[in-house]
């Protein structure tokens, strides 16, 4: 093979890694059956038209013919998952592998854990302030906050409010009878037949929702610098978070 053509081969791997990763950090959220049905929808599509299959008609797939989000909402999905990001980076809570703004119901940070100091009391709170820092950026940049960070089982509050709660019954950090083990299937219940209970968990959600806007307020620049691109772009890929993170 001449070096010309070496050169060729490895400009061809480069764009073809390029655009798997492109069409992957599109693909965040989904489950391996969506995966399967979009290639196969958009092979069906290639081989209607008698050509190969070409990236739009994955991305195509990926977003589900999704309508444009209107202005206001995107900005604010920009804010909440910007949030997230920075405190996840400040806090040192482990690596960002994307953020998307274009799903359907929001956005998406996929995010990683690092294990070292996952056990300890002081890395669980920092934890709580990661989960609440969405809400915190909106609170910030708007001064009001949205249903986003809410309303479902997988929520950021209710996660938020399951391990604030498991501080205090199961995890050996309560404020009252720590030693006591209690595994508490369903919160909601617990909660409200124990008001001093409720109490205490709410204010370490509060505790935790503080420690986030002070992180944020400390870092607006990076948090405005982050918004911005994300909501121009919608989806960003680990790299270039970790480069606008870390920038300046």
């Amino acid at each position: 093979m001449t070096e010309q053509a070496m050169s060729n081969s490895g400009s061809l791997e480069s764009d073809v890694q390029s655009v798997l990763k492109r069409l992957g950090t599109r693909a965040m959220g989904l489950t391996g059956a969506d995966v399967e049905r979009i290639v196969r929808e958009a092979r069906q599509v290639a081989r209607r038209q008698k050509r190969p299959i070409q990236y739009k008609d994955l991305d195509d797939g990926i977003r589900m013919n999704r309508p444009e989000l209107p202005h206001d909402l995107r900005w604010r999905f920009a804010v909440h998952e910007a949030g997230h990001a920075v405190v996840h980076h400040v806090l040192k809570l482990g690596p960002i592998q994307g953020i998307t703004i274009d799903m359907p119901d929001g956005g998406y940070s996929l995010l990683a854990f690092q294990r070292s100091g996952s056990d300890t009391l002081s890395y669980r709170e920092d934890l709580l302030a990661m989960l609440l820092a969405g809400r915190a950026a909106e609170q910030i940049v708007f001064c009001s906050v949205s249903v986003g960070s809410a309303g479902a089982e997988d929520s950021d509050l209710a996660r938020a409010t399951r391990l604030a709660l498991a501080l205090e019954r199961s995890l050996g950090f309560g404020a009252v009878q720590p030693l006591l083990y209690r595994d508490d299937k369903h919160p909601t219940p617990v909660l409200d037949a124990h008001p001093d209970l409720a109490a205490r968990v709410h204010a370490r959600l509060d505790k935790a929702l503080v420690k986030a806007i002070d992180v944020l307020n400390g870092n607006r620049e990076t948090l405005d610098r982050l918004t911005a691109v994300l909501f121009e772009q919608q989806v960003l890929d680990g790299e270039a978070v970790s480069e606008l993170l870390n920038k300046g």
